[in-house]
């Protein structure tokens, strides 16, 4: 999961990294990553992670997309006992079990507007409120959050917050697809090959320059 698991020697490619090597050193700083699905948003994510202070501490990922809005407060900042129908035990959310480490919030572009405001205010001030609690809760975590939706058009129709965007993409990284960084699928190719090779217990074979020639076609 460290910058090791990379592949390629794109100038493209080789600044990305760059940028997550001198982020690797600001482990208070939220990160916004944008690319479309596929380029390697949580691979990122991961890095930035495994190469920082908090590497120690624990990594939560969250995938937004799959939380129902009903139970998005509890699962993102706990409940206590009695709380709610169902709520039969106190429960930890993402942000304390994330604590002394780093919540990576996918597709968060599609977080409930309601959610959002809660969210920037645990960003500005960082503590939380279980659900069925009134003490706050500090929590000292690094958010990387991530999405392949229009940014630019979700804070222009008002879909996503321009004060939360802001509070998140205290460094934003935008990871371009494959076809705008040609050069490296030679040997994410040959990466593969092997990779496959080696979990299907059998000899990796090479591949041709023609073949490699249709690959970057």
């Amino acid at each position: 999961w460290g910058l090791s698991s990379f592949v390629g020697n794109s100038k493209t490619l080789q600044k990305i990294l760059h940028e997550i090597r001198r982020l690797q050193n600001f482990s208070s700083v939220n990160v916004f990553i944008t690319g479309e699905s596929g380029t390697g948003k949580e691979l990122v994510a991961r890095a930035l992670y495994f190469g920082s202070t908090r590497s120690s501490g624990p990594f939560v990922p969250v995938n937004c997309v799959a939380i129902p809005s009903e139970l998005a407060e509890s699962m993102f900042f706990g409940h206590m006992r009695g709380a709610f129908t169902g709520a039969t035990i106190d429960r930890k959310g993402y942000f304390e079990l994330a604590d002394g480490g780093t919540l990576f919030l996918d597709e968060i572009g599609d977080m409930p507007a309601l959610l959002q405001a809660k969210l920037l205010r645990v960003l500005e001030d960082g503590y939380i409120t279980p659900v069925g609690s009134s003490k706050e809760r500090k929590v000292n975590v690094r958010v990387v959050a991530a999405t392949n939706a229009d940014t630019d058009a979700q804070l222009e129709s008002g879909k996503f917050r321009r004060d939360l965007y802001f509070r998140l993409a205290q460094f934003p990284v935008v990871l371009p697809p494959l076809r705008q960084r040609t050069e490296d699928i030679p040997l994410l190719a040959r990466h593969f090959l092997r990779l496959f090779a080696t979990e299907m217990g059998v000899a990796s074979s090479s591949i041709g320059a023609d073949a490699l020639s249709q690959l970057r076609q």
